[in-house]
This record gives C-alpha cells, sequence and structure tokens, in this order.
C-alpha cells in the first residue's frame, strides 16, 4: 500500500486549504484512514479519522467543527478540508492507513497505522 498526500501551502490564518490522499497498491476501501500532524519540535499527533464507509467520523478536539474528513472509494482518495486555520495549526500533515478496525482507544495513536504517506507541509501565517 502507498499514499501519496498533497494540498498543502502557506495560507493566511482563517484561511482554507483542502489536502489530499492517494492510496495505491491496495484495496482503498478495507482501510481505515486518518489524518496526523507534527509540528516542529512536537510529537505527531491525531488530526482525524474515518471509517472504511467513510460513514463515522472522528476529530481531535481542537479541529473539531474546523476541519472535515472525507473519503471518496471510487477515486482512492481520501481529504482533510480544513478551514479557520490558526498559526498553531502549522506542520507536516501526514495521512495513514490501517487495515483493522480502529477502537476508541487505538484511533488516536500512530502506532496503531500500518502504512504512511510522505506528508504534506501546512503553514499559517498570523
Amino acid at each position: 500500500v502507498q499514499l501519496q498526500a498533497s494540498g498543502g501551502g502557506l495560507v493566511q490564518a482563517g484561511g482554507s486549504l483542502r489536502l489530499s490522499c492517494v492510496v495505491s497498491r491496495g484495496t482503498f476501501s478495507r482501510y481505515e484512514l486518518g489524518w496526523f500532524r507534527q509540528a516542529p519540535g512536537k510529537e505527531r499527533e491525531v488530526v482525524a479519522r474515518i471509517s472504511r464507509s467513510g460513514g463515522a467520523t472522528y476529530y481531535a478536539d481542537d479541529v473539531k467543527d474546523r476541519f472535515t474528513i472525507s473519503r471518496h472509494n471510487a477515486k482512492n482518495t481520501a481529504y482533510l478540508q480544513m478551514s479557520s486555520l490558526k498559526s498553531e495549526d502549522t506542520g507536516v500533515y501526514y495521512c495513514a492507513a490501517e487495515p483493522t478496525i480502529l477502537t476508541m482507544s487505538t484511533w488516536t495513536r500512530p502506532s496503531e497505522y500500518d502504512y504512511w504517506g510522505q506528508g504534506t507541509l501546512v503553514t499559517v501565517s498570523s
């Protein structure tokens, strides 16, 4: 399985960006997907997760009501729509895939995801 994230860039605070993650060499609909981010000098942290069907989504508290995760199984692509961006949203954003069903106690942990993309940099200027 290979993941390719894209869509990052420089944006002013209050602006929006949409990240994409294309998954190849695997059956896309069999994977739970997550978005993580890592700011300079900080640990990687979860941003959002989406179930295999797309019917369930979960968010970190600090991005709720601002970010939306979605997936298009026919296009093998997941998205992260980010709005009302803040300077603290700056970081490298990674998409990740996991073939087993995650639980409420495991979905936030990077170690629970088997496959990772290379990351895309998001810089929010204040």
